[in-house]
């Protein structure tokens, strides 16, 4: 994807800005889809996480009562169950005073399509269209919801921000909220998502987890200069969105997609201490420099497949120079385990980029998922074969695409519901002959959070540690029916419903108090 023409190499632009192009979902002839962000407003009206948690209070669930940062973690996951998940929001945190904390923002469908502002079942196409929409230059702005309480010097304090300890195992509390860092040959601007753990009152050990941040660090450690980093805490989740988007590209930024997503020109301001920006809505920044020598044990802490892989190892540490902090700040936290938006958010562009190629082979293609319990190495494609050998082209192409978590995939029709587990099992079970419908591939790429992948110890200095790279194999399910014109093989496979099934609602039979208020076993 070619960035504009009108995008600077920084990517950010200070006079103001031109009329959006449009929402996403809007076709050339004027028509739009069910994807429509709404229209962009300047200044004091930017987006912020705070009004996206009022747009949407109703769909939320609300924790009032007051809670210890220790047990938010234990208390999140128990609002994701195999029937429903729940963005949750914490209104009162003990000890920690004028601060709430909000999780699971991207943790299913139902809360994906809050941020994009589609029907849950148009998710997946709607990122489509955002890719297809592009990047569009961030607009500086001067002052930032964060510049309301600026700690500098001595005041820095992180133990003055609810981050959680994730895990009994966790050596430190985890911050979970991206950073931005910006490469100092070329002034390429770039976003990760580490993890932070506090050390002490300034400073944090920085997990990088990603090739780009990899060489903007090694480039600073080659010169013996400090890396400026800030954390971005509590922005609009549609800065979040932008940033999980990983696939290789040239000349912008991931943030620039923040218009893509809301048809709202993305601000930016100025770091106090470091020369970077960072949305200028965030509840709180982190600002300092990583260390080009001085590293710290990270982890043991979960990674995406909720084990303790990798193991512990040395990370760069983060020497905090200031923290700025808004007057109604929202801690965001991305609780590692289990079932949560550590699963879910950053395989959302591997979904849309899988889609966008299987439209491409001329797959009917329905739906593409990286599904909770999946550990994040499971991708099932929703799709309409009409001949034979498409389904294995399909196979094919996901477990040899660029992301090395494609590990399982599986492939089943349109009648099956690939959120039910039910369903999953079901069409396993009733439509695969493991000897005719299971691909094996062995000697593929392994990625480094699966604990059955081999490292190629001596391929890299640090292989040993990072489990980078790794050796495993990739299988492929074939979960479909026979295709249409084999008719008589077909109708073998077709499912019983009961009498009048979808055209009568249990809903519409059902008073308020209908329900059970307790469940029995």
């Amino acid at each position: 994807m070619p960035a504009p023409s009108d995008v600077s190499p920084t990517g950010i632009r200070r006079e103001p800005p031109s009329p959006t192009p449009g929402p996403v979902g809007e076709t050339p002839d004027g028509a739009c889809s069910q994807h429509e962000p709404p229209e962009a407003n300047y200044g004091p009206s930017m987006l912020s996480l705070s009004d996206f948690l009022v747009e949407h209070e109703s769909e939320i669930l609300h924790i009032r009562r007051p809670v210890d940062l220790d047990d938010v973690g234990a208390l999140t996951a128990q609002t994701s169950t195999p029937c429903r998940s729940d963005t949750v929001l914490f209104h009162e945190l003990r000890g920690y005073e004028g601060w709430r904390l909000v999780d699971h923002l991207f943790v299913d469908r139902a809360a994906q399509a809050r941020v994009l502002h589609c029907d849950p079942t148009e998710v997946v196409p709607s990122l489509v269209r955002v890719l297809e929409h592009g990047p569009r230059p961030l607009v500086e702005v001067d002052d930032a919801l964060h510049h309301h309480r600026i700690l500098l010097g001595d005041d820095v304090d992180l133990g003055i921000l609810p981050i959680p300890t994730h895990t009994d195992r966790d050596p430190y509390p985890y911050c979970t909220n991206f950073a931005v860092h910006r490469d100092p040959e070329t002034g390429q601007w770039n976003q990760m998502n580490p993890r932070c753990g506090v050390l002490g009152r300034r400073e944090m050990v920085s997990s990088f987890v990603t090739p780009t941040a990899n060489g903007i660090l090694a480039r600073h450690r080659a010169t013996g200069t400090p890396m400026p980093q800030a954390i971005v805490i509590g922005a609009h989740p549609a800065w979040e969105l932008a940033g999980v988007y990983t696939h290789p590209h040239e000349g912008w930024w991931e943030l620039e997609l923040f218009e893509a997503i809301t048809g709202h020109p993305g601000e930016m301001v100025r770091c106090r201490t470091v020369d970077l920006m960072v949305p200028a809505d965030a509840s709180a920044v982190i600002e300092g420099f990583v260390h080009p020598t001085r590293t710290a044990q990270d982890g043991p802490s979960p990674g995406p497949t909720m084990l303790f892989t990798p193991g512990p190892n040395q990370q760069p540490v983060f020497e905090v120079t200031a923290i700025t902090i808004s007057a109604d700040p929202v801690m965001r936290n991305h609780q590692m385990t289990p079932f949560t938006d550590h699963q879910e958010l950053p395989r959302l562009f591997h979904e849309a980029i899988i889609y966008r190629r299987l439209l491409g082979m001329g797959i009917g293609i329905r739906d593409v998922a990286f599904i909770q319990g999946g550990g994040a190495l499971t991708c099932v494609i929703q799709v309409e074969p009409s001949i034979d050998g498409q389904v294995t082209d399909a196979l094919l192409q996901v477990m040899g695409s660029s992301f090395t978590n494609t590990k399982m995939v599986v492939a089943v029709d349109p009648d099956v519901d690939i959120y039910d587990y039910r369903d999953l099992m079901y069409a396993m079970a009733t439509r695969v002959d493991p000897a005719r419908d299971v691909l094996i591939v062995p000697h593929t790429r392994g990625w480094v959070f699966d604990p059955s992948a081999q490292p190629l110890v001596g391929a890299l200095p640090n292989t040993e540690s990072s489990r980078f790279p790794s050796l495993g194999s990739r299988w492929g399910v074939d979960a479909t029916k026979p295709v249409p014109y084999r008719s008589s093989e077909r109708e073998r496979f077709e499912r019983a419903w009961p009498k009048n099934w979808g055209r009568v609602d249990l809903a519409d039979y059902l008073d308020p108090d209908s329900r059970p208020t307790t469940s029995t076993s």
